[in-house]
């Protein structure tokens, strides 16, 4: 009975490592595709970054070549909600 034991033994410790070799190649696996996906993620967001850099810079050319003494929208637009919040009586 001991000699079937023994023998079997090391059939058995083959297979346990076929497994754990297939479960690190899988696990492999998907940590590298994890690491791919988030290596093109930061590309993709530093070309975003760059973009950005350039479209402020324009912004910045744009503002700088404007008139200085002209009056912006946006505080023209507020002084006339100022009057017409003026106008409506609080209950």
């Amino acid at each position: 009975m001991n000699e079937l034991a023994a023998n079997t033994s090391p059939l058995f410790g083959y297979g346990v490592l076929a497994i754990i070799i297939i479960v690190a190649f899988i696990a492999w696996f998907f940590v590298n595709r994890a690491s791919v996906r988030a290596s093109e993620q930061i590309r993709l967001l530093e070309a975003l970054v760059e973009e950005q850099k350039k479209q402020n810079v324009l912004l910045r050319r744009l503002v700088d070549a404007q008139p200085v003494s002209a009056k912006p929208a946006a505080e023209e637009e507020t002084e006339g909600k100022r009057d017409f919040i003026r106008m409506i009586p609080e209950r």
